[in-house]
C-alpha cells in the first residue's frame, strides 16, 4: 500500500537524513506522510502553519506526534494567510500595515535556513487540482523537485488511498470538519467555525478573540437557515 510513495521516500533518504515536513497536524496527508517518513530519517521537523495558536483540537495531534514519533519535532509558524490578515486587519484582527508578507515558498526557505535542512516534503497530490497535476508531472518520478529540494511522495495517490493507509496502520484519524470538502482550519470556511461551535467551543472563543468579525459568518449562516425554514413553513401553510 502506497508502495510508490515508499520508493520515493527511500530515494530521498539517499540524499539526506533530515527532512522538513509541512504538516497540517489534523489532515490525512500529513498523518500518513509522517508515518511513511519516520523509519527512513534521523529527524523529521513537522512545520505547522497556524491561524490561531494553542487550539485544543490541534494540540491533541501535537501530543500524538510527541508520544508516537520521538524523532519528530513540531515547529509552529504563522500561516502565510495570517500575515496578510494582519496587514489588512482582516475580520477584525489586530492590524499592522507594516507586516511583511510571505508566500509558501518563502516560508519554506526560512525554515530551511533556520534548521539547516535542505529537503522539504509536502502532501500535494495531482488529484488536488489541475494546477498541481500540471506542476507535479514536470518533476522526476512526478514527485521529486531536485532543483528546489522538495518532494511530494503522495503525488500520484487519491484521498481514498491515503485514508486506507491510515486505517490499515491504525494511525490517528484525521479531523473531519464537515460532510463536505472542507478547507480545513480556515476562518474563511463556515464549516470550520460550525465544527468549533459544536465540538470545541473554547477553541471557537479563541478564534473569535483574534478575529471577532468571523462571528458574522456564523450569524449569516444561522440567519440564512432560519429564513429558509420560514419560507418552507410558509409554503407548506399556503398549500390548499
Amino acid at each position: 500500500m502506497l508502495n510508490k510513495a515508499i520508493d520515493i521516500i527511500s530515494e530521498l533518504a539517499t540524499k539526506t537524513k533530515r527532512v522538513i515536513l509541512f504538516h497540517s497536524l489534523s489532515g490525512k496527508d500529513s498523518i500518513a506522510l509522517l508515518n511513511l517518513l519516520y523509519l527512513h530519517f534521523d529527524e523529521v521537523i513537522c512545520v505547522y502553519m497556524y491561524v490561531v495558536k494553542d487550539l485544543s483540537h490541534i494540540n491533541r495531534y501535537i501530543n500524538y506526534i510527541n508520544t508516537n514519533y520521538p524523532k519528530a519535532k513540531v515547529m509552529q509558524i504563522p500561516h502565510f494567510s495570517v500575515l496578510s490578515y494582519i496587514k489588512t486587519g482582516y475580520l477584525g484582527c489586530k492590524r499592522n500595515e507594516k507586516q511583511r508578507l510571505y508566500n509558501l515558498s518563502e516560508l519554506i526557505d526560512l525554515v530551511k535556513a533556520r534548521t539547516g535542512i535542505e529537503w522539504t516534503v509536502l502532501g500535494f497530490k495531482q488529484s488536488d487540482s489541475m494546477n498541481r497535476r500540471l506542476m507535479l508531472r514536470t518533476y522526476e518520478q512526478q514527485a521529486i523537485n531536485e532543483k528546489n529540494g522538495k518532494a511530494y511522495p503522495l503525488s500520484q495517490y487519491k484521498n481514498t488511498d491515503v485514508l486506507k493507509y491510515i486505517e490499515a496502520n491504525r494511525l490517528i484519524q484525521p479531523e473531519r470538519y464537515s460532510s463536505e470538502q472542507s478547507s480545513g482550519t480556515s476562518i474563511d470556511d463556515v464549516n470550520y467555525l460550525l465544527f468549533l461551535r459544536e465540538e470545541h467551543p473554547a477553541d471557537l472563543k479563541k478564534v473569535l478573540k483574534e478575529y471577532p468579525l468571523a462571528e458574522r459568518k456564523l450569524f449569516e449562516y444561522d440567519y440564512g437557515n432560519k429564513a429558509e425554514r420560514n419560507d418552507n413553513n410558509q409554503a407548506f401553510a399556503d398549500q390548499p
